[in-house]
């Protein structure tokens, strides 16, 4: 948890499809999605205000109303659909983020507007399934912003204006009243402050680009390892 958000504090978002694979590994999608919803909150309550200058709203709204569909889509197939393909989707969806980013090389691709449709839908859907939504809407606004420091801003917006949407939904559908789920948030959120703390103060220093490959490559381990444990389930 430690790691994941020193890669939230300095890149705005990457905080979940770092630590979901390996949370998986211990807990059942349907605890840990929304464990990983409550500290994401928590983390943009206590350091949003510093990312609010740089927020590119005239983006933001683009995303947002098909991040909407997307998440009640996702919201449903979280609850319907067993654990093991669950985590094969997770396992998959993961090695293909992965190899998208050791694969990617110079200035990220201009992208149009349009592209806002489809990765809002599918944004929405990995954000209510596996609280991964974020890396998609990454890449759309890598490909709309180029100042490092809106592009941050803007990122850790769509991860907060989507895990406001999801407590709404998550909790008519009964999975934050789960027994331990808050006490759970509570014991990880000290570990959240830290990595915060320390990604904030390496966001200017460190190259984010050379943390986030390191990234990418455990991405794959993960995965593979969560393709292995829906196998045998």
């Amino acid at each position: 948890m430690l790691g994941a958000y020193v890669v939230y504090g300095m890149t705005g978002f990457g905080s979940t499809v770092l630590s979901m694979p390996l949370l998986a590994q211990i807990l059942p999608l349907k605890f840990a999605v929304p464990l990983m919803l409550l500290l994401d909150l928590g983390a943009f309550a206590l350091f949003g205000a510093r990312f609010r200058r740089g927020i590119r709203y005239d983006e933001i709204r683009w995303l947002a109303a098909f991040m909407l569909a997307g998440i009640a889509i996702g919201l449903t197939l979280l609850i319907r659909v067993p654990d093991r393909h669950l985590l094969a989707g997770l396992g998959l969806f993961v090695l293909a983020y992965a190899a998208y980013g050791l694969r990617r090389r110079g200035a990220p691709l201009s992208l149009a507007r349009g592209w806002s449709v489809p990765i809002g839908l599918v944004g929405g859907a990995l954000s209510a399934m596996f609280g991964t939504g974020g890396v998609l809407f990454a890449i759309f606004n890598s490909g709309r912003i180029r100042d490092k420091s809106e592009l941050r801003a803007t990122n850790a917006a769509m991860i907060m204006a989507s895990s406001i949407v999801r407590v709404v939904l998550f909790g008519a559908a009964g999975l934050l009243s789960q027994h331990g789920l808050v006490m759970s948030a509570l014991v990880l959120a000290p570990a959240m402050i830290a990595g915060l703390l320390i990604g904030n103060r390496l966001h200017a220093a460190v190259p984010s680009g050379a943390v986030v490959r390191v990234v990418y490559l455990l991405l794959v381990v993960a995965g593979l390892s969560l393709l292995i444990r829906a196998a045998a389930a």
